[in-house]
């Protein structure tokens, strides 16, 4: 895992609340119109059909609940930055726990309401500065939401590709928060100053080593829409296949990321 930059991006937490909030009700409202013959439609996620993607959907945010119902570790001992290179690791454990989650809950509608009362419930609980044990190691709740904001917008993208027709909402600022992280992912695991990457209107950052520019524009430039950047950060596109349909402009000799992506699966 490559070293987490000491100071990480700071997120209102109220706002990051709010999206989180947001975004899931996004994934309710299409949920519930969803016919048995689409939830059974394959997704790009291995062998998950929608019907898992959903149930993994709600998994995510019940991991609050389940962390929550650990003790509170002693101090943090990670950065939010951390979190996007530790998701691999429990892919399988994943993978096992949402096909027992589709098993339990045949009905996703109540499962989806019961989770959105339950998670509301719990934030209005416990403060942002309560320690969680997550995957990543301890985290602040705020900064964990954080990420719970990344998974939301992340699998609904998955969702929209799967269904043909369906076109669930982007939170506006979970898109944002999404951006942000991975793209300061990027710079911790491809630290220096010779590329600047822009994600208008969310983020730009520096990252390759190489001759840092100092002024005008920079000699290394890639950009890209937010939604193409989710994408690429975790691999549900390929560099080359996004260059070459003009969904990123890369010049100079340091703007290839091929190598550098994706950042999280």
């Amino acid at each position: 895992m490559p070293p987490a930059k000491k100071r990480a991006r700071a997120y209102d937490p109220v706002k990051t609340r709010t999206a989180v909030l947001a975004q899931f009700r996004h994934v309710q409202a299409a949920v519930r119109g969803l016919t048995a013959e689409q939830l059974a439609l394959p997704t790009r996620l291995g062998e998950w059909t929608v019907r898992e993607l959903v149930a993994h959907i709600g998994m995510a945010l019940t991991a609050i609940g389940r962390s929550l119902d650990l003790p509170e570790p002693p101090k943090p001992d990670a950065v939010l930055l951390d979190w996007p290179f530790a998701t691999a690791a429990s892919s399988s454990a994943i993978d096992e726990f949402t096909r027992r989650l589709v098993q339990e809950n045949p009905d996703l509608d109540t499962y989806l309401a019961d989770i959105a009362r339950t998670l509301e419930e719990q934030l209005d609980t416990h403060p942002g500065t309560r320690l969680l044990q997550t995957n990543a190691g301890a985290l602040p709740l705020a900064d964990y939401l954080v990420t719970r904001a990344v998974e939301l917008v992340v699998h609904t993208d998955d969702l929209n590709a799967a269904v043909p027709g369906l076109e669930v909402p982007y939170d506006r600022q979970a898109l944002a928060a999404t951006a942000r992280l991975l793209a300061d992912a990027l710079a911790v695991k491809a630290p220096g100053g010779s590329t600047e990457v822009r994600i208008p209107p969310y983020a730009v950052v520096q990252c390759v080593e190489g001759p840092r520019h100092t002024r005008g524009t920079p000699p290394n430039v890639v950009e890209t829409d937010p939604l193409t950047w989710v994408r690429l950060a975790t691999g549900r596109i390929q560099w080359r296949d996004a260059v070459e349909e003009a969904k990123v402009s890369a010049g100079g000799e340091r703007a290839d990321l091929s190598g550098l992506l994706p950042l999280m699966s």
